[in-house]
């Protein structure tokens, strides 16, 4: 009976071994988030994504943007908004995904999974626009194995008028100058679209929202050690 109970444990350590090689050895959670631009003439810029605690937040709607919020939404500089908030203890990682999103494509985006850290928020400026932007505001991650999927508006950072001239508009269509001078409407709202004011032609640029459709999942990544 005792030299069964030892080949059994040999077998089962035998399967263990094996099942790790398979693996490569290591395995790593994330969260998969695949995006896609529903616009028909405007263009993503590179997506900041983090995972944090409840509570945390980008942008409280009906009031003024954060200075960081700001450089994104005129900008689609991510680099003060992820030093702002790598600075709160609620956040656990921030990555930012490469090069632009254009009209009807999709982009992935992997950013590591923790139990403590259940909560996501995404933002990326909307070109060409003042200072339009799509986000997350701190929803909830799935649960194991399921997907769930969000819709993003257009948002407005109120940061910087709609004048939608090229020279207040950065990026491939326009290349004007990133941040302006001039004060917006002082809050962040729904976007209202463009409506051929300045340089830009509504029957191209404008949209109907929602403009963003993010699928959130969790996946295992394996790994050689």
């Amino acid at each position: 009976m005792k030299q069964n109970v030892i080949i059994l444990i040999g077998c089962l350590l035998a399967i263990s071994l094996i099942g790790t090689s398979s693996y490569g050895g290591e395995r790593e959670r994330f969260y998969e988030l695949t995006v896609t631009n529903m616009t028909k003439g405007q263009t993503f810029t590179p997506i900041l994504v983090l995972t944090h605690r409840r509570g945390v937040s980008l942008f409280t709607p009906g009031s003024p943007a954060s200075m960081a919020l700001a450089a994104l939404a005129e900008a689609g500089d991510t680099g003060p908004l992820t030093e702002m908030m790598s600075m709160n203890p609620g956040v656990r990682d921030i990555v930012t995904s490469d090069g632009l999103l254009f009209p009807g494509e999709t982009k992935t985006i992997m950013i590591p999974q923790s139990e403590r850290y259940r909560y996501i928020s995404i933002a990326a400026m909307i070109i060409p626009t003042n200072d339009g932007f799509i986000a997350l505001n701190g929803v909830q991650a799935p649960a194991g194995g399921n997907a769930v999927m969000y819709l993003s508006p257009a948002y407005d950072a109120g940061s910087e008028m709609n004048d939608e001239l090229c020279d207040n508009i950065p990026g491939p269509v326009c290349g004007g100058v990133a941040i302006s001078e001039e004060d917006g409407e002082g809050y962040v709202r729904i976007h209202e679209g463009i409506h051929g004011i300045g340089s830009l032609d509504e029957s191209i640029y404008d949209w109907r929202n929602p403009v963003a459709r993010i699928v959130i999942q969790r996946t295992d990544h394996h790994y050689d050690k």
